[in-house]
C-alpha cells in the first residue's frame, strides 16, 4: 500500500495518534515500512477492560521499533462522551506537540470515516466545505494535521494487516448504536462502501478538488496566537471562511452557527469565539470581556478593528497597528 504525502512526512517530526485499532495499526506499520520517523500517543479512557492491554501493546510496539510512546489516562466524562473525549484528546496532542516540537500530527481517518462524516453533516444541513470536512493536509495553529489514509477503506486496511500478520485490537464499542456515528456507520457508510468503494473514492477526490476551488473566495491576511484576520472576496464567503479558520483552531461550527455568521456582522459563539465582519475583512478571536483604557479603544476604532475583537488584542498585548501593517497584501 502506498500512503499519501510520504516525501513531506520524511522531512518532519511526526506524532501518530494511536489507538491500537485497525486504522491506526495499519498506519503505524505503513510508516515503519516507509521509514518515516514518528512517535505515538495513546489515550486510556478507562471505559473498556481491553484498554490496559492496548496501552501495554502500544508501549511494547514503541520499544520494539525504538519509538517514544506517550500515554495518558483521561478523566471520567459524565455526558457527551465522544465530543468531550475528542476535545481532551486533541488538547493533549497539542500539548505534546508544543512540548516536544512535533511539526505534524498524523491521524488514521480513512474512507469509511469520510463517508460517515458526509452523511452526518448532510443530515443536519451543510455546504460543500462542511460535507468534505476531512482534508488530507490541514494547517492548524502550531502544527500540520495529516490524514494519509483517506483514500483507503477499512476493509483494505484490515486486509493489509491480515496479509502481513500485523497485530491490532478490535474496539467493540464501535458497534454500539447508541452513538450517532456508529448508527451512520452501520446503516449507511459501511454497506455503501462495501458495494461501491471505487466510485466513492473517486467522488471524494473530485469533491476535494471542487472544495479547493470554492475556498479560493477567501484568504488569510494575518494571524497571531488565536487571532485570525481574513479577506473575503464577497460577504457570502464569511460562514465558509469562519468554518475553516475555527476548525484549524480546534472548534467545529454547527449549521445554526454558520447561519448566524451569515446574518450578523458581529456575534459571539458559545461564549467562546468572537466573529466580526467589516467591509471585506473577517475577524476571529477568543471572546474576552476585559476592561480596556480609552486610548487603546480609540486606536482600535481608528484602525477599524471591531469592538468584539479588541479585548483579546488588549489581553494578549497585540498592538493594533501591527495587524494592519504586517498583514499579507
Amino acid at each position: 500500500m502506498q500512503i499519501q504525502d510520504v516525501s513531506s512526512l520524511m522531512k518532519t517530526s511526526n506524532l501518530l495518534a494511536f489507538s491500537a485499532g485497525i486504522d491506526s495499526s495499519a498506519l503505524f506499520f505503513l510508516l515503519i515500512e516507509h521509514n518515516i520517523p514518528f512517535d505515538i500517543a495513546i489515550v486510556d479512557y478507562g471505559v473498556r477492560p481491553e484498554s490496559k492491554k492496548e496501552i501495554a501493546h502500544a508501549l511494547a510496539l514503541a520499544k520494539q521499533y525504538g519509538l517514544r510512546c506517550h500515554t495518558i489516562t483521561a478523566p471520567t466524562f459524565e455526558s457527551h462522551f465522544e465530543s468531550q473525549a475528542r476535545t481532551f484528546r486533541y488538547a493533549w496532542f497539542e500539548s505534546l506537540i508544543a512540548e516536544h516540537g512535533y511539526e505534524t500530527l498524523l491521524t488514521a481517518h480513512q474512507l469509511n470515516d469520510q463517508l460517515e462524516w458526509f452523511f452526518m453533516r448532510l443530515s443536519r444541513g451543510a455546504g460543500l466545505s462542511e460535507l468534505i470536512g476531512m482534508a488530507p493536509i490541514q494547517k492548524r495553529s502550531g502544527y500540520t494535521l495529516v490524514r494519509p489514509l483517506l483514500a483507503f477503506s477499512k476493509a483494505e486496511l484490515l486486509g493489509y494487516l491480515t496479509e502481513h500478520n500485523y497485530p491490532y485490537f478490535i474496539d467493540e464499542s464501535n458497534h454500539d448504536t447508541h452513538h450517532e456515528r456508529n448508527r451512520f456507520r452501520k446503516d449507511f457508510s459501511d454497506p455503501l462502501i462495501e458495494r461501491y468503494t471505487e466510485g466513492i473514492r473517486r467522488s471524494f477526490a473530485y469533491l476535494s478538488r471542487d472544495k479547493t476551488m470554492l475556498d479560493s473566495g477567501f484568504s488569510l491576511l494575518f494571524q497571531d496566537k488565536e487571532l485570525r484576520l481574513l479577506h473575503l472576496e464577497h460577504p457570502d464567503f464569511a460562514p465558509k471562511a469562519a468554518d475553516k479558520a475555527l476548525k484549524n483552531l480546534g472548534y467545529l461550527l454547527s449549521a445554526a452557527q454558520r447561519q448566524e455568521i451569515a446574518g450578523h456582522t458581529g456575534i459571539v459563539l458559545a461564549d467562546r469565539w468572537a466573529v466580526a465582519r467589516n467591509n471585506s475583512h473577517l475577524w476571529i478571536a477568543p471572546w474576552r470581556t476585559v476592561s480596556m483604557p480609552k486610548p487603546f479603544k480609540e486606536r482600535c476604532r481608528t484602525l477599524g478593528i471591531p469592538p468584539k475583537i479588541r479585548p483579546y488584542l488588549y489581553e494578549e498585548g497585540i498592538e493594533p497597528e501591527t495587524i494592519l501593517s504586517l498583514r499579507k497584501q
